[in-house]
């Protein structure tokens, strides 16, 4: 090695990757992308606010009806029993017997329908053993069908009979319907109430929301052939 020779020291490395630097038009992309997914934040959050100042929305709603359970009017075989899903039967109609079973004379009792509908289910089969009150079927009249909606107790104030209705029915979201309140229960249905998950630790319990059944009658349907049971969502105007 000549002496004129100059040796440079090494270089320590850092163990670190280079850094590098995104391009211009990469970084304008994430600034244009971030832009735009606030700007929809923003978007969905003022309109559920004026939304939620005109209306008290739930989906927690479905068709409903007054139902007609038809009975075992004691327990035995059931014969002469002819109802099916669709049967419409009338007040006070004969629908089928039960017969005694055991020894002594095997007597029957009538089972009969305590109002009008069509019935919606069945569970009674020709020849089968029931038990005294045991439901056989249950009808709906079709021609008196409402909405019951559960509103949560912190919204109901703002929602008072004859309040006009906007209903969307899941099966059919294409055609609006149109109802009205017409009753709100007093207090807080049991069967309406929304309990914390079975996985939440029982030593630390949790506020239970309550839920305030609403009926709705139904004001236009445009024809839908609308079933005890079909979910709906229901916007409830409050002024």
């Amino acid at each position: 090695m000549n002496s004129t020779d100059v040796v440079a020291p090494p270089v320590e490395s850092s163990g670190r990757p280079a850094e590098r630097k995104l391009k211009r038009s990469t970084r304008i992309g994430i600034v244009v992308v971030s832009t735009m997914v606030g700007l929809q934040i923003l978007g969905f959050g003022g309109t559920y606010l004026l939304f939620s100042r005109h209306y008290v929305s739930t989906d927690n709603a479905q068709i409903d009806g007054d139902q007609v359970d038809i009975k075992a009017p004691t327990s035995g075989l059931l014969t002469d029993w002819k109802v099916t899903g669709g049967s419409v039967v009338r007040a006070n109609q004969i629908l089928g017997h039960v017969r005694h079973i055991g020894s002594g004379p095997q007597t029957e009792q009538i089972i009969r329908s305590e109002g009008p509908g069509t019935v919606a289910v069945h569970n009674g089969v020709e020849g089968q053993y029931v038990t005294d009150g045991q439901t056989l079927a249950t009808a709906y009249d079709f021609n008196s069908l409402y909405a019951t909606a559960r509103v949560n107790e912190t919204e109901i104030e703002d929602v008072h009979p004859g309040k006009l209705v906007d209903i969307k029915v899941d099966a059919f979201p294409d055609t609006p319907v149109t109802g009205i309140v017409s009753q709100i229960r007093n207090g807080a249905a049991g069967q309406f109430t929304v309990y914390p998950a079975s996985n939440e630790d029982p030593t630390n319990p949790q506020k239970i929301d309550q839920y305030i059944p609403v009926r709705i009658q139904l004001m236009s349907t445009h024809g839908l052939a609308l079933v005890p049971g079909m979910n709906v969502t229901v916007h409830i105007h409050k002024d």
